[in-house]
């Protein structure tokens, strides 16, 4: 697509391929980079993938190479033809990438910046003799394999959760009597979290297998242990293969179960121990340095009663890079594009996980209000972006965030609750808490008559199916400022669908967990008594830059 009209030489040109004699695109002499994007926007996949292509690009032209991007999603900052000095709209296939490789002889492709579409095509780039960049091939499986990843944790001594994998529905059943009730099952290679699910017995295992996969040997399905009252923590770090540097540890406000990419989740980690800090620390080093990463890695990890598990390692770059980035002022995928191009981390001049001037809260965005769903997380993504709050508290961060993903809290009024029986022992001293701020609280009969024999204020509201006024009609009617949900069980999820479903309707906050009720009591507290201001990003990780300089 010539952009000049045929008016002159076009200095950014874009190109699509055809099956015929001639081709307009005239390779140059210089030395050239390939970059694997994306690919279409998808639950799982987005645009903080993006983000990482276009800033390995800019670094690699100010690095001068030339930079050749490859990817066919139109609505990406990518794919804007004066991005890269070339731009291939092409569908991430083997064999329309093999092509622009001939056509261009690249230094080497990268493929661990836009998520799991390009990773996939490594193992059949390398197969072709396409010099792919960074983390090996090799490496990339040891990590993706599920027997080859338990050989890798046993050579660092990490710890796992109990996990097996299952090439049909019976053995499957085998794995998880074995394990234990519940079990996490998901299929292997995915992104995402799609079909994954929490099992709680054998019924729902033959289910999910009707309704869900269909195991084969070439589709085996993971079954993994799930780690009830667990937390979850995020680790992305950049490795040239000797070095590695921390870039941030996220600690997720979400209970374990919830997928990484829809829990909330703040940096720096506020529950997390030194000692499970430390522990986080070495076993990401011992995990870049076993695979011979180069490039980006991020790992997932879960910590039960102080004890720290493996969940899984990515040796590619995760949807949390542009978050850490931003709230560090440290740009990983520059640094790391820089790496996989042939530079060292004691060349660039990086600091040992890099201080945050304050606390920032990642928190997911959702369409519940375009989409008729439940609003229940659970182990399979549903977000559809993400924002960030900063500031000099946890509460006020938190507060920020919940605005701008449009969950706006409520800093009066009445609030209903409702939570299943092993949660009411948790949520009363935050309700005192919220009691005590002026909150008027309402509660169902259980709850009710579990706060009347403590002593807490509340009146008494009816179920869907108890009676009227109900839940619903106080929300449709615009007396709730926030409702606090928390199922337990499959049956008790689809009672309450009414009311979570009238909370999306008419913009009534909502919360589902007792670990993002906590962090919304807080909030609510520092709305109360902190003084509010707006800075800047720029503003924040400068005024951190010259203290640091000062000391």
């Amino acid at each position: 697509v010539d952009t000049c009209a045929g008016e002159f030489p076009a200095q950014t040109p874009y190109f699509y391929s055809s099956y015929e004699t001639e081709s307009e695109s005239e390779p140059s002499a210089r030395e050239k980079v390939v970059i694997l994007g994306s690919g279409p926007n998808r639950i799982g996949q987005g645009i903080e993938f993006d983000y990482c292509c276009v800033q390995a690009v800019l670094a690699l032209r100010e690095a001068g190479f030339e930079t050749i991007m490859v990817n066919s999603n139109p609505e990406t900052v990518s794919t804007d033809f004066d991005v890269s000095d070339k731009l291939y709209f092409e569908p991430l296939t083997l064999e329309d990438v093999l092509e622009i490789l001939y056509l261009e002889k690249p230094k080497g492709v990268i493929v661990q910046l836009g998520g799991q579409t390009p990773l996939k095509l490594a193992k059949g780039l390398e197969e072709f003799g396409a010099p792919v960049l960074g983390t090996s091939v090799d490496a990339i499986d040891r990590a993706e394999d599920r027997d080859r990843f338990d050989e890798v944790c046993r050579i660092v001594g990490a710890r796992t959760p109990d996990n097996g994998i299952a090439t049909s529905e019976d053995e499957a059943l085998r794995v998880a009597k074995k394990i234990g009730f519940p079990v996490l099952v998901r299929p292997s290679y995915v992104l995402g979290g799609r079909a994954m699910r929490i099992i709680y017995d054998e019924p729902s295992l033959q289910r999910y297998f009707e309704e869900a996969v269909k195991a084969s040997p070439d589709r085996p399905v993971l079954i993994d242990s799930f780690l009830e009252d667990a937390f979850e923590a995020d680790v992305d770090c950049l490795s040239d293969g000797t070095d590695v540097v921390i870039g941030g540890i996220m600690q997720h406000i979400e209970d374990a179960g919830v997928h990484s990419g829809d829990s909330a989740c703040v940096l720096p980690p506020y529950l997390l121990s030194g000692d499970a800090l430390e522990e986080i620390r070495n076993m990401t080093r011992k995990f870049a340095l076993e695979l011979g990463v180069v490039g980006l890695m991020n790992v997932q990890y879960a910590i039960r009663d102080g004890i720290v598990y493996v969940l899984e390692v990515n040796p590619r770059a995760s949807r949390t890079i542009p978050f850490v980035s931003k709230a560090t002022g440290v740009p990983l995928a520059r640094l790391a594009s820089r790496i996989m191009a042939g530079e060292r981390i004691a060349e660039l001049n990086v600091s040992e996980e890099p201080p945050v001037p304050g606390v920032a809260v990642k928190e997911a965005a959702f369409p519940f209000n375009r989409f008729d769903v439940d609003v229940l997380l659970g182990p399979e993504m549903r977000s559809t972006g993400e924002v960030m709050g900063f500031d000099d508290s946890f509460g006020m961060a938190f507060a920020k965030a919940q605005v701008s993903a449009g969950n706006v809290l409520p800093e009066s009024g009445r609030i209903i609750v409702t939570v299943n029986e092993r949660d009411r022992e948790t949520v009363t001293p935050m309700l005192r808490r919220l009691s005590d701020l002026g909150f008027e609280l309402m509660a169902t009969r259980g709850m009710h008559g579990y706060l009347t024999r403590l002593g807490v204020t509340a009146e008494m509201v009816y179920k869907v199916n108890e009676g009227r006024p109900n839940i619903v009609d106080h929300i449709v009617t615009g007396d709730i400022a926030l409702l606090i949900n928390t199922p337990l069980g499959k049956q008790s999820q689809y009672d309450d669908y009414a009311m979570r479903r009238a909370a999306i309707t008419y913009g009534v906050p909502y919360l589902t967990t007792m670990s993002a009720t906590s962090a919304a009591v807080d909030a609510l507290i520092a709305l109360r008594t902190t003084r509010r201001e707006v800075r800047s990003l720029q503003e924040r990780i400068e005024s951190a830059q010259v203290v640091e300089n000062k000391d």
